[in-house]
């Protein structure tokens, strides 16, 4: 099958990037848990404001895949200039604002040690910032053309060099300062820089990226089409940052609670989103599926290829779920043997288990109607899943009686998260029906890029 040919090596992609994030969470627990939690309260801030980027530049994809499919290869290479403008924009307004996001400590009774961490973590993960954008725009070009191994390779490598530089950094070897956690934020950085320039010199020299003529035009802004970038990729932005909110939000509010709360809340969202990213690689496949056969004019097989994977992926997510609840406590122990911790995560991993067939579902979704280009939708219906009825009744569930004999804690937030993600995926879904048999009345669908 054409998806999972796609899927695989967007998989193996995917994960190298959620390795990365697994690997800081195993090195950081290795020190202690204030550390794990330093690394987990900082990509509390970090994480939103680079998935809102890459969700953003995610425009990239659908856009140079219906110019391929449209057979209008040369006009790839401005959406790549322009995209490539706007990424640097986004990477120093996300640079003062992460400068400035600590400050929200001030208004929180948080441990100092944990405050000082989660600071010099964030601090040095910054200058990784502008390759991280930059990746993106690179990596959108790739999808669209299908050259995924391209991605994989580069992301294996990466993930390699992440694990090294952070055992250099977190305990100061060959001269290095020690930095304990926050160690995690300078691989990081230097992780980005590496897979920027990997991908670069990989366009520059590939021959199936040379028709696209990215590198072959003049660098001259193009408002209309900056405009339809942001257009088409501010809504994935702002649907992505609603999604990632909810979580990080959580991981901030339960930090008052104490650092094992905060910690096993780490690793049942870090198992989870390793997990996700089959369903994600899936979505990512239907983007570039469907928005080939709608350069193609070919709606009625953009509508098979947007079933199919929702099929596929259904199956899939029932094998992950079962293999969650069974293993859940041999996953635990590869992440801590500190028991108090792994008391607190066991019954999140039950709760995880229980929104994956939901997420899987929400993610394929959103990633075909990406490829439709139908992405104000999307927008609203993450809006209203993830912050009125995930972050929203998690608050209630967890702090308050006013829905339960008593609050309960770090598990009244995941229940929310099990209704605010099937509460998504019957919004999306139902777009996308209407969206596969109504293609002639999307708004971007049959514009000129």
């Amino acid at each position: 099958m054409a998806i999972l040919r796609l899927a695989g090596p967007i998989v193996v992609a995917q994960l190298t990037i959620t390795g990365m994030s697994f690997v800081d969470t195993i090195m950081a627990g290795s020190v202690s848990p204030k550390d794990l939690a330093a690394v987990a309260v900082a990509s509390s801030f970090f994480n939103p404001v680079i998935l809102f980027i890459q969700g953003i530049l995610m425009a990239v994809t659908p856009l140079v895949a219906y110019q391929i499919g449209a057979k209008q290869t040369h006009k790839s290479g401005n959406i790549f200039r322009q995209a490539l403008v706007i990424s640097l924009l986004l990477a120093a307004l996300a640079w003062g604002l992460l400068w400035l996001a600590p400050s929200v400590f001030n208004l929180m009774e948080v441990e100092a040690g944990l405050v000082s961490l989660t600071k010099q973590y964030l601090f040095y993960v910054c200058f990784g910032l502008p390759a991280f954008a930059v990746y993106q725009v690179l990596r959108g070009v790739n999808e669209a053309r299908s050259n995924i191994k391209a991605i994989m390779i580069i992301g294996v490598i990466g993930l390699l060099v992440n694990i090294p530089v952070n055992y250099i950094f977190i305990h100061g070897l060959f001269g290095m300062p020690q930095l304990g956690g926050a160690g995690c934020g300078v691989a990081t950085a230097a992780v980005n820089w590496f897979m920027a320039i990997a991908m670069s010199v990989y366009l520059a020299k590939s021959r199936s990226i040379a028709p696209l003529c990215l590198f072959s035009g003049p660098l001259r802004l193009d408002y209309p089409l900056i405009k339809r970038i942001f257009s088409l990729g501010l809504p994935i932005g702002g649907a992505i940052f609603f999604e990632v909110t909810l979580f990080s939000l959580i991981a901030l509010l339960l930090s008052p609670l104490g650092a094992d709360i905060v910690a096993a809340h780490q690793i049942a969202l870090n198992f989870t989103s390793m997990v996700f990213m089959l369903p994600l690689s899936i979505g990512i496949a239907l983007t570039i599926r469907v928005g080939n056969f709608m350069g193609e004019k070919s709606s009625n097989k953009a509508q098979i290829s947007a079933y199919s994977g929702i099929i596929l992926v259904t199956f899939i997510t029932f094998f992950i779920a079962a293999a969650t609840v069974l293993f859940r406590m041999q996953i635990i122990g590869l992440y801590t043997s500190n028991q108090a911790v792994a008391a607190i995560a066991a019954p999140l991993f039950l709760l995880a288990a229980t929104y994956q067939l939901s997420d899987s579902l929400q993610v394929c979704c959103a990633g075909a109607l990406r490829g439709y280009q139908d992405t104000r939708y999307i927008f609203l219906v993450t809006l209203i899943s993830f912050w009125p009825i995930g972050l929203g009744i998690g608050t209630i569930l967890t702090f308050t009686d006013y829905l339960s004999a008593e609050p309960m804690g770090v598990q009244g937030f995941w229940i929310a998260i099990v209704l605010a993600l099937t509460a998504c995926a019957l919004g999306l879904m139902s777009r996308l029906i209407w969206a596969s048999n109504n293609p002639h009345k999307l708004q971007f669908i049959n514009k000129e890029a």
